[in-house]
C-alpha cells in the first residue's frame, strides 16, 4: 500500500503527466455526458422503455462500442464507430493499393494526406449509417417521436446531429492522443464499454443474491473472470523472440553495432480485428431473413449453440490469418535487417530471411488464432455454465474484454515510460508493462 501510494504522488508531481491525466479524464467527461442528450425530436420520457432493451445482433455491437447511446437515441449514437470503419478501410489500401504504399512512405507528408482522406470517407459513411438509423429509429420507437416533425425534416436534422456528433468525438479522440495519455480511439471504445459494467454487475448481483448458494457462485464467476484477464493480458503480450547480430562497423578509432538484440514477433499480431471481422459475418445470416426467423438464423444468434461456437472459431482463426498476412510483410523487415547490417544467425540475408521470419510468424499465428478464437467464444460457454445475465456475460471475452485490457495496458505503459523518463521508479518493483504495439492505425 505504501509502494502505491508512492507511486501515486508521483505521477501527481510530474506536471505534463498530471495535465495529460486531467485533460483525458475531461475528454471522457464531455463524452459521457454527451452520449445522455438525445437527439431532437426524440421524445425521452417515451424513449424509456426502448433504453432497458437489449440490441440483437451487430446492433448490440454498435451500441456496446457506444456506451448505450445507441438504444438512447443520443447524439453520439454512432459513437466512433464511422472512423474506426474508415480507418480499417484505409489501412487495408495501405497494403492492397501501391498509391497509398507509396502515400505513406513518404513521411509526415503522407500520414498527414491519409488521416485527411480519413476524414473525408468518415463523413461519408456516418451519413449513410445515420441513414440507415433514421429508419431503424421509425421501426423502432416511432412512438417517441414528436408528432410535429414531419419526416423529412426528421431525417435532415437527424443526419445532421449524428454527423456532427461523431466528427466531435472523432476530434476529442485525436486530441486525447495528441495532448492525453493517447490512443484517443481505442480510449473511447474503451470507456464505452466499461460504462456498462456496474449496470451489468449489479443486474448479476441481484440475480444471484435470491439465494445463499448463488452468492458463492457470483464469487466464483468474479474468481473465473479475474484469471481470463490474466490469461487475455498473457495473449496480448505474448511475443516470440527472434535473435538478430549486427555487423561490427570500424570508423577511426570507434567501433559501431556488433551488438545482439531481438525481433519480437507477437502471438496475436492481428489483435482484437479477426473477433469483429468474424461477428460482422455471423450476423449476416440474421440479416438476411428479414424479420423471418429460420433454424439457421436462431443458430447463428445464439451464442449458446455448438454449431455456432464450432464455425465462429473457423471464421476467426482464417481471418487471423488474412488480417496477419496483410499487416505482417516479411520481405520488408527482411529488407530493414540488410540495409541496417542485422542478420539472423544461421540464415542468409534477403529472400532467405523472409521466408525464415514467414515460417516462424506462420507457426506462432497458428496457437495465438485459436487462443484468440476460444476467447471470442467464451461468454457462450461462461453463460451456458453458471446461467449469468448475458450482460454480464460479454465482459468475460470476445470484442469488450480484449478491447478493454489491451488499452488499459496501453494507458499504463504510457504513464510507466513517463514516470521512467524522470527517474523514477515505474507501476512495478519488477517487470515492465510492455503494451500490444500493434501495427493498426485505429490501436484495437
Amino acid at each position: 500500500m505504501k509502494k502505491l501510494i508512492q507511486t501515486l504522488k508521483n505521477i501527481w508531481s510530474i506536471e505534463e503527466l498530471r495535465s495529460k491525466i486531467l485533460f483525458t479524464l475531461m475528454m471522457i467527461a464531455v463524452y459521457r455526458i454527451g452520449s445522455h442528450i438525445v437527439l431532437p425530436g426524440i421524445d425521452p420520457i417515451k424513449l424509456e422503455l426502448n433504453q432497458a432493451q437489449e440490441g440483437n445482433g451487430i446492433l448490440d455491437l454498435i451500441n456496446t462500442f457506444a456506451g448505450g447511446a445507441f438504444n438512447m437515441a443520443s447524439i453520439f449514437a454512432l459513437g466512433i464507430m464511422p472512423y474506426i470503419s474508415a480507418s480499417i478501410f484505409m489501412q487495408l489500401m495501405t497494403v492492397l493499393v501501391p498509391k497509398f504504399q507509396k502515400m505513406q512512405k513518404e513521411g509526415d507528408s503522407g500520414r498527414k494526406k491519409i488521416n485527411q482522406m480519413t476524414r473525408y470517407l468518415t463523413v461519408a459513411v456516418t451519413i449513410l449509417q445515420a441513414s440507415a438509423y433514421v429508419t431503424y429509429l421509425r421501426q423502432t420507437s416511432a412512438g417517441a417521436i414528436i408528432p410535429g416533425f414531419s419526416d423529412s425534416y426528421f431525417w435532415l436534422t437527424t443526419v445532421i446531429v449524428l454527423t456532427a456528433g461523431t466528427l466531435f468525438v472523432m476530434w476529442m479522440g485525436e486530441k486525447i492522443t495528441d495532448k492525453g495519455l493517447g490512443n484517443g480511439t481505442s480510449l473511447i471504445i474503451m470507456i464505452g464499454i466499461l460504462a456498462r459494467l456496474p449496470q451489468s454487475f449489479l443486474q448479476e448481483l441481484t440475480a444471484k443474491s435470491t439465494r445463499t448458494g448463488l452468492i458463492l457462485i457470483f464469487i466464483v464467476e468474479i474468481a473465473v473472470l479475474i484469471a481470463i484477464i490474466l490469461g487475455c493480458i498473457l495473449l496480448i503480450q505474448g511475443v516470440r523472440k527472434v535473435p538478430v547480430n549486427y555487423a561490427k562497423q570500424i570508423v577511426g578509432n570507434r567501433q559501431f553495432g556488433g551488438a545482439r538484440q531481438f525481433l519480437p514477433l507477437k502471438v496475436n499480431s492481428a489483435g482484437v480485428m479477426p473477433i469483429i471481422f468474424a461477428q460482422a459475418i455471423m450476423f449476416l445470416p440474421t440479416l438476411f431473413t428479414l424479420g423471418k426467423p429460420n433454424d439457421i438464423s436462431r443458430m447463428f444468434g445464439d451464442h449458446q449453440n455448438p454449431w455456432y461456437m464450432l464455425v465462429y472459431s473457423v471464421v476467426v482463426i482464417g481471418f487471423t490469418f488474412l488480417y496477419t498476412a496483410l499487416i505482417f510483410n516479411p520481405k520488408q523487415i527482411a529488407e530493414n535487417l540488410k540495409q541496417n547490417n542485422g542478420f539472423i544467425p544461421g540464415v542468409k540475408p534477403g529472400q532467405p530471411t523472409a521466408d525464415y521470419i514467414g515460417t516462424v510468424m506462420d507457426r506462432i499465428t497458428l496457437p495465438g488464432a485459436i487462443l484468440l478464437a476460444f476467447v471470442g467464444i467464451l461468454p457462450g460457454i461462461i453463460q451456458g455454465l453458471f446461467g449469468m445475465t448475458q450482460g454480464f456475460s460479454t465482459f468475460f471475452g470476445g470484442t469488450s474484454l480484449l478491447i478493454m485490457v489491451g488499452v488499459i495496458l496501453d494507458t499504463l505503459q504510457q504513464i510507466e515510460t513517463q514516470l521512467l523518463m524522470r527517474q523514477y521508479d515505474g507501476l512495478m518493483k519488477s517487470g515492465r508493462i510492455q503494451g500490444r504495439q500493434t501495427p493498426s492505425a485505429v490501436q484495437l
